[in-house]
This record gives C-alpha cells, sequence and structure tokens, in this order.
C-alpha cells in the first residue's frame, strides 16, 4: 500500500481486503491496541510499546491512521512528537473487532503461546 499526497493505492474493491489494507500490518493494529488500552499515547509512549517498533514507522502508521480518520492528534497546536492521539468515532468502532481477535487468540493460540495474557487482562 502506498500513501502519497494522501491517495491510497487500494489493492482491490473487496471490504475485506481493504481492511486488510489499513490493519493487516501489525504496527497498525497494536497501535490502535494502545489506544483501547490506555486512551491517549504520545509518540514517545508508543515508542516505549515492548514490541519496538521503529519511529520511522511509527510515524508512518500514525499519519496513515490519521489520514484514515481512525485516531487524531488530541491537541493540533502541539508539537507532534510530544502531542497526545486518541481514537476517533471509526477508531472506536473497531474495540468488538480488537477484543474478539484477542479473545480467539486466548481460545486458539495460548497453548503456543503459554505466556500469553487472558484478554479481560488487557482490553
Amino acid at each position: 500500500m502506498k500513501k502519497n499526497n494522501k491517495k491510497i493505492d487500494w489493492r482491490s474493491i473487496c471490504p475485506i481486503s481493504s481492511s486488510l489494507d489499513v490493519l493487516g500490518d501489525k504496527w497498525s493494529l497494536l497501535i490502535i491496541r494502545d489506544l483501547i488500552i490506555h486512551e491517549s499515547r504520545t509518540y514517545s509512549q508508543f515508542l516505549e510499546s515492548p514490541e519496538q517498533i521503529a519511529t520511522n514507522i511509527l510515524a508512518s502508521r500514525l499519519n496513515l491512521l490519521s489520514h484514515l480518520k481512525l485516531i487524531e492528534r488530541v491537541n493540533l497546536k502541539s508539537a507532534s512528537r510530544n502531542n497526545a492521539y486518541q481514537l476517533t468515532k471509526g477508531g472506536e468502532a473497531l474495540k468488538p473487532i480488537i477484543k474478539s481477535l484477542g479473545k480467539w487468540a486466548g481460545e486458539h493460540l495460548s497453548e503456543f503461546n503459554p505466556n500469553m495474557l487472558k484478554i479481560n487482562e488487557t482490553l
């Protein structure tokens, strides 16, 4: 997926494929997860996540998710690095999907990852 001048080159007209163009990337999902858990996060707080996202990828995903109106900056006048992000109405609509994904993983993947948290512990 390319993002040039706020235009996205979608791979398909299929809605599932289009959703995977955005959310199929693990970093986008983890940004959404962090905002569900913490309600707002700064750029620096995202960098502190145990998954260790690279700064260039974080900046790219924050721009994409903002462009798609899934997240927004809390204070538009504040510098980007110190500004917090939060979910928009569209991002909030992802909560049950993310929770269901976590529940599914807990039921079907926990035997392969015995240290996995239970979904009610995080979301």
